[in-house]
C-alpha cells in the first residue's frame, strides 16, 4: 500500500476510532469500583437534573421582552466556563489529553476532527445543548428565526468545544511546568475575579430595573461568538435578516479560527520538545524553598517534618499553588466586592474559611506516585493521625491569619464592628468542620491529580472528585449547624447581643475539637486503606 493512500485510509478512520477510546476509557475507569461508578451516576443525575430545569425555565422565559438578553448572556457565560473550567477544576471531559498521543503517527487536522467529535461526547456537551435548545425555543418568532436556530444551536455547541480545546491545549504543559507556573496562578487569579464580577452581576438583577438592566451588556455579547450565534436568532426574529447573516457568519468564522488555533498548538504539542525540563540542571538554589526560618517555626519530629512537606507543596508544585491562589483571591473577593457593592454582610467573611478548607480535601492526591513514600512510613492508625494533624497544622498556618485577616477587612469596610467575634467564630467553626470532613475524604474518595497536562483528575475519577469534594462540604455544613444555631439564636434574642462575643471562643475551641475528632476518625480508615488509596492517587 502506498503512503498517500495509507495516510488517506488512516485519516478517515481515526475519528471513529478515537470515539471508541474515550468510550473504552469512562467504561473501564467505572468498572474498578462500585464506589466510582454510584459516585459517577449521581454526579450524571445531578447535572442532568439542573440541565433540565434550566430548560423549563428558558422555555418559560418565550414571550419575556427580554428572553434574547437573558439567554446571549447566558451563553456567553457558559463559553466562559467551557474555557476556563478544564484548566483549574476536575473536567467531565477527562480522556482526550493530546499528549498521550504524541508518539503516534497523526496529522493534526484529521486528529483535530477526531478530538472535536470526541468531545462532543459526555455530560457537559450535553448539559451545554440542553442551554442552546432552551434558548433558540424561548428566542424566535417566524420560520426564518426557527431555520436559524437549527443552525445556531450545533454552531455554538461546537464553538464552546472548540474554544476549551484550543484553551487546553495551549496551556497543556503550563501547569506541570515550573517556568511556567506563575503564569498559572496569574490565570488562576483572573478566572477568580472573573467569575465573581459574573456573579455580582447576576445579584443585581433582582435590584430595579430587573432583566433590562442586561441589554446594554447583551447588545455587546451578541456580537461576541458563541453569543452571536443566539444573537442572530433573535435579529431573524426582528426582520433584521442582514445583521442575522452577519452574526451567524461571525460565530462560523470563530469555529473556523479556534480549530485553526487548536491545530496549530497540536502540531507544537506533538512536534516540540517539552521544555518544563530544560533548566533542571540549574543551581538547586534558584529552586529553593524560603521556609528555612519557618522550620525553625514548626515544631520538631514528624510533625514539623509532614508540615513542612506540606507547605513546600504550596510553593513549588504548580497546580497546587494555582489552587491555593485562586482559593486565596475568591475567599477576599466575595466578601470585599459585596461590601463595596453596599450589598455585602458581614457573614460573607466565612467564604475566606470555607474556600481554603477545601484545600484539606484529597490531601494524597497532591503527592501523586510519591504517596508510596509516605505510605511505607503508615504502620499504625497513630502514624496516620500524626501525618493528617500535620497536613492540618500546614493548612491553618495559612488560613487561620487569613480568614481573621479578611474578616478584620470586611468588617472595616461595613463598620459592623459589633459582630467581629461571632463572625470570627463561624469561620474557626467552619474551618474545624471543613478539616474534619476533609481528612476523612481524603481516606474515603481519594483521586490522582495528574502532572503532566490540563486535567486536575485522572481519567474516570471525575465523579468521585466532585461527590467527594461537595458531599464533604455539605456534611461540614452539617457540622457547623451548632453553632450557626446559637448564632441565628443569640441575633433574634432580645439581650443576645451582650453575649455574643462567647461565640468567638465557643466557635474556636468547637472548630479544635471537631478538627481533633475529625482526624482520630480518619486515621484508622487511612491506615487501613493505604494500597487503595496509593493506588487510587497513582493513577495519573
Amino acid at each position: 500500500m502506498s503512503t498517500s493512500t495509507s495516510g488517506v485510509s488512516s485519516e478517515a478512520s481515526i475519528t471513529p476510532v478515537v470515539v471508541r477510546l474515550k468510550l473504552s476509557l469512562l467504561r473501564n475507569g467505572l468498572r474498578q469500583s462500585a464506589g466510582r461508578r454510584a459516585a459517577y451516576i449521581t454526579s450524571v443525575v445531578v447535572v442532568l437534573l439542573f440541565a433540565a430545569l434550566q430548560l423549563l425555565g428558558l422555555i418559560a422565559l418565550r414571550g419575556n421582552a427580554h428572553a434574547a438578553s437573558v439567554t446571549v448572556l447566558l451563553i456567553a457565560v457558559m463559553a466562559l466556563g467551557w474555557a476556563v473550567m478544564p484548566l483549574f477544576f476536575p473536567s467531565g471531559d477527562e480522556t482526550l489529553d493530546p499528549t498521550r498521543l504524541v508518539m503516534l503517527p497523526l496529522r493534526p487536522h484529521p486528529l483535530v476532527r477526531a478530538l472535536l467529535v470526541a468531545s462532543l461526547v459526555g455530560i457537559g456537551p450535553l448539559f451545554t445543548l440542553c442551554l442552546l435548545v432552551g434558548s433558540v425555543i424561548s428566542v424566535p418568532h417566524g420560520t426564518a428565526a426557527y431555520v436559524t436556530g437549527v443552525v445556531a444551536v450545533p454552531l455554538a455547541l461546537l464553538v464552546c468545544v472548540a474554544l476549551a480545546r484550543a484553551v487546553a491545549a495551549a496551556n497543556i504543559r503550563l501547569l506541570s511546568s515550573r517556568k511556567g507556573r506563575d503564569l498559572a496562578v496569574l490565570s488562576g487569579l483572573v478566572i477568580a475575579i472573573g467569575a465573581q464580577l459574573v456573579n455580582f452581576g447576576a445579584q443585581r438583577l433582582g435590584s430595579a430595573g430587573g432583566l433590562s438592566r442586561l441589554d446594554p451588556a447583551a447588545d455587546v455579547l451578541r456580537w461576541v461568538p458563541p453569543g452571536s450565534a443566539i444573537g442572530a436568532v433573535d435579529s431573524m426574529s426582528r426582520g433584521s435578516y442582514g445583521v442575522g447573516v452577519a452574526q451567524l457568519v461571525l460565530s462560523a468564522a470563530a469555529l473556523v479560527g479556534l480549530l485553526a488555533l487548536w491545530s496549530r498548538h497540536l502540531t507544537l504539542l506533538m512536534t516540540s520538545p517539552d521544555g518544563s525540563t530544560l533548566q533542571a540542571g540549574e543551581s538547586a538554589a534558584r529552586e529553593r524553598v524560603p521556609t528555612g526560618g519557618l522550620r525553625r517555626l514548626l515544631p520538631s519530629g514528624r510533625t514539623g517534618t509532614v508540615m513542612e512537606r506540606s507547605l513546600r507543596y504550596v510553593w513549588r508544585d504548580p497546580k497546587t499553588k494555582a489552587a491555593w491562589v485562586t482559593s486565596l483571591a475568591i475567599g477576599l473577593i466575595v466578601p470585599v466586592f459585596n461590601a463595596l457593592q453596599g450589598t455585602g454582610s458581614i457573614y460573607f467573611a466565612c467564604f475566606a474559611a470555607g474556600m481554603l478548607g477545601i484545600q484539606m480535601y484529597n490531601q494524597f492526591g497532591q503527592d501523586t506516585s510519591a504517596f508510596w513514600m509516605v505510605a511505607m512510613a503508615i504502620a499504625s492508625p497513630h502514624d496516620a493521625y500524626v501525618e493528617l494533624r500535620g497536613r492540618a497544622l500546614a493548612l491553618l498556618v495559612i488560613t487561620l491569619p487569613y480568614a481573621t485577616l479578611v474578616t478584620v477587612l470586611t468588617t472595616a469596610m461595613l463598620d459592623d464592628w459589633s459582630k467581629l467575634p461571632e463572625v470570627l467564630g463561624l469561620s474557626f467553626a467552619l474551618l474545624g468542620a471543613m478539616l474534619a470532613t476533609g481528612a476523612w475524604s481524603s481516606a474515603r474518595f481519594p483521586y490522582s491529580i495528574p502532572q503532566e497536562g490540563y486535567k486536575n483528575v485522572a481519567p474516570g475519577q471525575a465523579g468521585l472528585a466532585w461527590i467527594a469534594i461537595f458531599g464533604g462540604m455539605v456534611s461540614a455544613a452539617l457540622l457547623t449547624a451548632p453553632v450557626i444555631a446559637l448564632t441565628i439564636w443569640l441575633n433574634v434574642t432580645a439581650d443576645g447581643d451582650r453575649w455574643s462575643w462567647l461565640l468567638l471562643p465557643l466557635g474556636a475551641g468547637y472548630g479544635a475539637l471537631i478538627t481533633a475528632f475529625g482526624l482520630r476518625m480518619a486515621a484508622p480508615r487511612t491506615a487501613r486503606r493505604l494500597p487503595e488509596i496509593l493506588a487510587a492517587v497513582s493513577k495519573g
